[in-house]
């Protein structure tokens, strides 16, 4: 092995990495994990529960990453995870303990799901031999526009279900839009701005170059705005696909794998006439969103976000079933959004 070498990354910091060059060989790949990545459904989200299916994620990932033909960086979701850390905030309060901000309980979020990641993808690289490939996980904050209109029509449901008098007495002393959600009880809804940019963006650079996989961007990343010169956190969430492409994009990503508890993308889906796709056309696409074939939260932004990669000049953009991840990098598996 070749002594370490200090080398100026994009940043202008010098850093110690290994062999004589950080020029990107391998291909890189942002791959932006769905919710069963973390927890299935029907279960009741324990720790225990979580952490058995990371450590299956970690599996998947860990295969490209010991193939040694990609470089990685992983994002993921966060729903159930903050929507528990808005429930305890919520109990907590009968108890004099102080809420916490949606931004911060975002971090919280971050951090509790990166540090399973880490642990699980650890565990593979020591029983693989290679003890050597560092995880480092990115509490990342992602840059809103504050005039987005998302701002004056809030759409996202998050944390507890409420009477509909208790409802509008919180709206009433915390200044929060509440509605009635599907006849299930009343909720709070926010609002879910478009991501403009990814503020660590050139630490996640600096990690890259030093060939650590970075866990960044989780649950959409932690909504903040630019005043002043300044960051300040706001009361929103950002779709994880489309923030998962912002990421690409920072990173200067070849591959946008997006994944998720089906096969790849179906037209028609679950009625007489389903049709599911193995390529498709970022024309084609547009005309399937337009029709609205996809649903919204859900297959709806993954496409949303493969179309804007592409666009970007992406080289691919994939959507496919966590548990045929390499064999969808390897155009074996999935739906694959071409230009």
């Amino acid at each position: 092995m070749k002594p370490p070498s200090k080398l100026k990354n994009r940043a202008g910091l010098w850093l110690i990495a290994r062999g004589d060059t950080v020029a990107k060989t391998k291909t890189r790949v942002v791959v932006a994990l769905g919710g069963n990545a973390i927890l299935q459904r029907g279960e009741r989200g324990t720790y225990e529960e979580q952490l058995a299916n990371v450590r299956k994620t970690a599996e998947q990932i860990g295969k490209m990453i010991l193939s040694g033909k990609y470089q990685v960086v992983i994002t993921h979701g966060n729903g159930p995870q903050v929507g528990a850390i808005l429930l305890q905030n919520d109990a907590g309060q009968k108890y004099g303990i102080p809420a916490m901000p949606m931004d911060v309980c975002g971090a919280e979020s971050q951090g509790l799901i990166g540090y399973m990641i880490q642990q699980c993808l650890r565990e593979v690289f020591v029983k693989a031999g290679r003890p050597d490939i560092p995880v480092a996980t990115v509490i990342t904050q992602v840059i809103v526009d504050k005039n987005d209109p998302a701002f004056q029509n809030p759409t996202k449901p998050v944390g507890p279900f409420y009477t509909e008098e208790e409802a509008k007495r919180l709206a009433k002393e915390k200044g929060w839009v509440v509605v009635d959600d599907a006849g299930r009880g009343w909720r709070r809804v926010v609002p879910s701005p478009d991501p403009k940019d990814i503020a660590e963006k050139e630490a996640i650079r600096c990690l890259l170059d030093a060939h650590v996989v970075p866990i960044a961007s989780g649950g959409g990343g932690i909504p903040v705005i630019e005043e002043d010169g300044k960051l300040k956190g706001v009361e929103a969430v950002i779709d994880k696909d489309l923030a998962g492409e912002r990421l690409a994009e920072a990173v200067d990503a070849d591959v946008l794998l997006i994944l998720t508890d089906v096969d790849g993308v179906a037209i028609n889906y679950r009625k007489p006439n389903e049709r599911w796709l193995r390529r498709m056309t970022v024309q084609e696409a547009k005309r399937y969103l337009e029709e609205g074939q996809f649903a919204a939260g859900s297959m709806e932004p993954k496409v949303r976000a493969a179309v804007r990669f592409i666009e970007w000049g992406g080289k691919r953009a994939i959507i496919a079933s966590l548990d045929r991840a390499l064999e969808a990098l390897e155009g074996e598996a999935g739906t694959e959004i071409v230009r």
